[in-house]
């Protein structure tokens, strides 16, 4: 029995697009650590301008609330990573697009800035549909800045495959 590698970020948003072209549907994005990565590698596939609206990258936490609507309230009482942040990044790009699904990664890419509470490698990811509930998880990776950031792409395609063709 073969294992498969696992996938990296191009050959994952080719599967993402192909799922979202055959349900019609469209996505958004909105990064923090990732910086833009997720969005790179989305519109690395021929023919993403049918099923990818745009994507936010807000680094800052102006930024977060100014383009995506996160409450002041939500980052004092949680923070930038947390699941609550990544839920109201979510749901921005979700209300300030014409997207009818999209995905938030927040964290901690390091060397510095972690906390013993979150510490580097700790991500935070929401995964919104414009007809349900927010799903969030987080996730602690190992490795250097560029390692977190990779892992963090690659899980946040995965959410939306499993999302997507959990919908069968």
């Amino acid at each position: 029995m073969s294992v498969r590698p696992p996938e990296g970020p191009d050959a994952l948003a080719e599967r993402v697009g192909a799922a979202l072209r055959r349900r019609g549907v469209v996505l958004a994005t909105a990064e923090s650590c990732t910086g833009g990565w997720l969005a790179q590698a989305i519109t690395s596939v021929a023919g993403s301008s049918e099923w990818f609206d745009r994507g936010y990258v807000t680094y800052s936490n102006g930024a977060k609330g100014e383009m995506l609507g996160v409450r002041d309230e939500t980052l004092r009482k949680h923070g930038a990573v947390s699941e609550e942040t990544a839920r109201e990044m979510a749901a921005g790009a979700l209300a300030r697009s014409r997207a009818g699904i999209a995905v938030a990664i927040t964290g901690v890419a390091g060397p510095s800035g972690g906390t013993a509470e979150k510490p580097v490698g700790t991500v935070c990811f929401a995964w919104a549909r414009s007809d349900g509930t927010p799903q969030t998880e987080t996730r602690r990776f190992a490795g250097d800045r560029e390692g977190v950031r990779r892992q963090s792409v690659v899980v946040a395609l995965a959410g939306l495959l499993r999302r997507l063709e959990a919908e069968r």
